[in-house]
């Protein structure tokens, strides 16, 4: 059985993603698509040092664990709730991102 994909596999499949969106001919879709997978390669390189700061301190990042009786878990954010850190709005899809970004992280759109 073949092993499961890995975070650096993950990295060198958007690194050829970001080749191939460099051909796109149409500049605007290409800046934006070029965006995403920006962002991508960002959040895998934060998440891969993660893992191995914890992995470091002797601590397994993947462990799971028990929650305590008699504590209910606050329900997973949604896209857009995770979204809502930021000033600025989206034109398109109206989430609200940080200022310091040049495009929409839910939608791609340009600022």
């Amino acid at each position: 059985m073949a092993e499961e994909p890995s975070v650096d596999a993950f990295m060198r499949h958007l690194q050829v993603c970001v080749e191939e969106a460099r051909t796109i001919a149409d500049g605007k879709e290409r800046e934006q698509r070029l965006w995403q997978l920006e962002s991508a390669l960002q959040e895998a390189i934060i998440y891969k040092n993660r893992i191995e700061e914890l992995q470091r301190h002797g601590i397994d990042p993947v462990r799971l664990v028990e929650s305590e009786s008699g504590i209910t878990p606050a329900p997973a954010p949604k896209k857009v709730e995770a979204l809502m850190t930021g000033t600025d709005h989206c034109p398109v899809c109206k989430a609200v991102f940080e200022p310091d970004l040049a495009f929409c992280p839910a939608c791609g759109a340009e600022k």
